[in-house]
């Protein structure tokens, strides 16, 4: 049978197999972890604990339980294996060639090592273009809108405590447009807090590049935040809708979060069909715009235009997380889905990166 478990927030998943293990048993866990990862968008790490893994004697047991890594291992960079097993360290030999995350072997006693290292993320040394919008109307009501705090301060610390180097750009430059419903006491976060106290961060969001000076080949992925000013502006800008074609001509990752999937409204894919035309995708719902009182004011609905465009749309509960990855798109239905949608992002480099190695050096 199978023990499994979520111990930390990030998403660490412990799994404790005894016994014979059959490919039923994988079956709640594949369900188990796949919820997850449709609210987080990624798992911090695999912890498969079990001294002796008898379980593992049967092929079947043994063929399920690499299938079940190889399924999510773009969601997984670490996988630590607690074990005696002699048979588990040989499969931490055979996997290397077929699995892109990085696997290793701890002694049975050695638990709280093996925790640590899963907690120690490894540096990335890549630069992340985040997009904001100028837009500061909301529509003729005469209020401010902007971009939304919580969905660009959660995803800066998400890139930059994972050692990415971060540009800020817009399509104007400068100090973009801060919505203030999202600056309120109810919409701070430990993320708002830290970023609104962060001078070097204040001092980059002062200093926003102009987007029409961006060249898309100098980053390695690209991230939009939302805020119903994007469905302004950046859903028609001639230089967001060049950057975002640029990038995924590029084979590099896009996440767009909340509203911001209204970017693709005007975007054709190489073949010129709509980007998100037979893609999995999220975004901002109509329930959620609803209970914002802002389906008669903005310029279009993102779950709607998302459905017309030919997007596979799902989605969660309103306000609940929910980030969907369908390739190099990412996308991430509202402002609790912008943390988990930059930790996809963040995978989805590691994976491009661990295949692309592969691809290169094939007897690694």
């Amino acid at each position: 049978m199978l023990e499994f478990t979520m111990i930390e927030p990030g998403g660490i998943l412990h799994v404790k197999p005894s016994g014979a293990l059959t490919a039923e048993d994988f079956t709640e866990l594949n369900r188990f972890a796949d919820a997850h990862l449709g609210k987080n968008g990624t798992l911090a790490g695999l912890l498969i604990e079990a001294q002796s893994f008898p379980g593992w004697d049967s092929f079947a047991g043994f063929a399920a339980h690499v299938r079940f890594i190889r399924d999510h291992q773009r969601h997984i960079e670490r996988i630590a294996l607690v074990t005696d097993s002699a048979i588990a360290h040989l499969a931490e030999t055979l996997a290397d060639p077929f699995v892109a995350a990085d696997i290793r072997c701890f002694a049975f006693n050695q638990y709280g090592a093996a925790l640590h290292w899963l907690r120690t993320d490894r540096r990335m040394a890549v630069n992340v273009l985040v997009v904001l919008t100028s837009h500061d109307q909301l529509g003729s009501t005469g209020r401010k809108t902007g971009f939304w705090l919580e969905e660009l301060a959660s995803p800066y610390y998400v890139f930059t405590d994972a050692g990415a180097k971060v540009t800020l750009a817009s399509p104007k430059g400068g100090q973009p447009p801060l919505d203030p419903t999202s600056d309120r006491p109810e919409s701070s976060s430990d993320a708002t807090r830290r970023f609104k106290s962060d001078i070097a961060a204040q001092t980059a969001l002062a200093n926003t590049r102009r987007l029409r000076d961006i060249v898309a080949a100098d980053f390695d992925a690209v991230f939009y935040p939302g805020g119903h000013g994007p469905l302004w502006d950046l859903a028609e800008d001639p230089e967001s809708i060049a950057l975002i074609q640029a990038t995924f001509a590029a084979a590099k990752p896009l996440a767009a979060v909340c509203h911001a999937p209204g970017v693709f409204r005007r975007v054709k894919s190489a073949t010129g069909e709509p980007l998100v035309k037979g893609k999995a995708v999220t975004g901002f719902s109509n329930t959620e715009e609803r209970a914002a009182g802002l389906s008669d004011v903005v310029p279009f609905l993102v779950e709607d235009m998302l459905i017309e465009e030919g997007g596979a749309y799902s989605k969660e509960a309103d306000w609940q997380a929910h980030v969907v990855t369908d390739g190099l798109l990412i996308t991430g239905q509202n402002p609790a889905s912008s943390a988990p949608a930059a930790r996809a992002l963040l995978d989805q480099l590691r994976w491009t990166a661990a295949t692309s190695t592969s691809s290169h050096n094939p007897g690694k």
